[in-house]
């Protein structure tokens, strides 16, 4: 039995609280930090709960289960893909969502480019960069970050928006914070040599975005801690 809108209600709320205070005690603008409401696994309903409750995007992992909600949701809401997308899967991933957060090589920049073009459309993409190291991780290794961004900002149809991460799995809070920082690091030195923004720094989830909110994210991307253990 999945959730009602009103425990979600509650949890949302008291994570947006949270969020708050952590980012005052870091001292930052809590405005400057979004939520991204994570629905892989979850009904068609966790997103209708999202765009009720005054959140306009939804974070999902799988393509496919992307397209099928899509077609059964009866509410508009930004689908942001944050799981690994392979080549083959491109051109779907271009014509259903409103971001891609995942872009981890060259390869998949060229095919996601032209599946925008095909489309008429500039696609929003992020960069995924493996700032922890860990071999279990999908992303850009941080020595490839330079060369990846090159291509992204030479590919006519798609948008650079920032750097997305996943820190190792640890029981040791100090990893995950290592890992946000080395990406805050590696986004503010392509900045500085390429002479782009890259705003949106994607990282943290329901175990560690405290950690990610303290070295600057702009975005933290929760699931379970809002709709509950996933089946």
């Amino acid at each position: 039995m999945f959730i009602d809108y009103e425990t979600f209600r509650l949890r949302t709320d008291a994570l947006a609280l949270r969020m708050a205070e952590t980012c005052r005690s870091a001292g930052r603008d809590p405005t400057t930090v979004r939520l991204l409401p994570v629905t892989k696994t979850y009904p068609a309903t966790a997103a209708e709960y999202v765009v009720r409750y005054g959140l306009l995007a939804v974070g999902e992992n799988r393509v496919q289960e992307a397209v099928d909600k899509q077609a059964q949701a009866t509410v508009k809401v930004r689908w942001e893909l944050i799981g690994h997308l392979q080549s083959n899967k491109a051109k779907l991933a271009a014509a259903h969502f409103d971001r891609v957060q995942s872009v981890d090589s060259e390869k998949l920049l060229n095919h996601l480019d032209r599946a925008a073009g095909e489309l008429g459309k500039t696609l929003p993409v992020l960069l995924q960069i493996n700032a922890g190291n860990d071999p279990a991780k999908f992303g850009a290794e941080p020595a490839a970050a330079a060369r990846l961004l090159e291509v992204a900002l030479a590919r006519k149809n798609l948008r650079v928006d920032g750097l997305m991460t996943i820190a190792p799995l640890s029981d040791d809070p100090a990893v995950a914070r290592r890992t946000f920082a080395n990406l805050r690091t590696i986004r503010d030195e392509l900045t500085a040599r390429f002479g782009v923004p890259l705003t949106e720094l994607s990282m943290g989830m329901s175990g560690d975005f405290d950690a990610a909110i303290a070295e600057g994210s702009t975005m933290v991307r929760v699931g379970s801690a809002l709709f509950g253990p996933r089946g």
